[in-house]
């Protein structure tokens, strides 16, 4: 009876640290404003193989459009010029801060920023539900192959 209940325990314990150890997807949806003649910035951190998806749309009175670009943690800058209705997908090769530049530089009147964003973590090159699935059914097989072998009679 103390060996099932270790068991059990010791699979419990494995499930919380692997839950508490990988992270998980993120998906974010939020409205700003970026005043006339300003730059507002917003910092995703990101880890190598994270997969990411940005989408923003700008309104303004009489233009629906800012100046945006990225910068990535090694300093690299992408710029995609004058966007209104933007939609952006990329894989993570390097772990860091992400950093999205919204200028209104050019402009007098304030811009209203409908943005959202997804993060999804792959570990192993497998998406991370998947990844703990597999973890969860391999850690299950074998207490069950644990419990069927102690349970036989000597």
């Amino acid at each position: 009876m103390i060996r099932k209940k270790t068991g059990l325990a010791s699979i419990l314990m494995l499930t919380i640290i692997f839950s508490v150890l990988v992270r998980a997807a993120k998906a974010t949806a939020m409205d700003f404003h970026v005043s006339g003649g300003n730059e507002v910035t917003k910092s995703l951190s990101l880890a190598v193989e994270d997969h990411v998806l940005i989408r923003f749309t700008v309104v303004g009175t009489s233009e629906n459009f800012l100046h945006f670009f990225m910068t990535y943690p090694n300093g690299t800058q992408i710029d995609f010029g004058n966007v209104g209705d933007f939609n952006y997908s990329f894989i993570c090769s390097a772990e860091g801060d992400y950093i999205l530049h919204f200028s209104n530089t050019g402009s007098s009147e304030d811009k209203l920023i409908t943005l959202d964003y997804e993060i999804d973590h792959y570990i192993l090159g497998l998406p991370q539900m998947l990844f703990l699935a597999v973890i969860i059914a391999i850690i299950c097989v074998v207490a069950v192959a644990v419990f069927i072998f102690m349970g036989k009679p000597h």
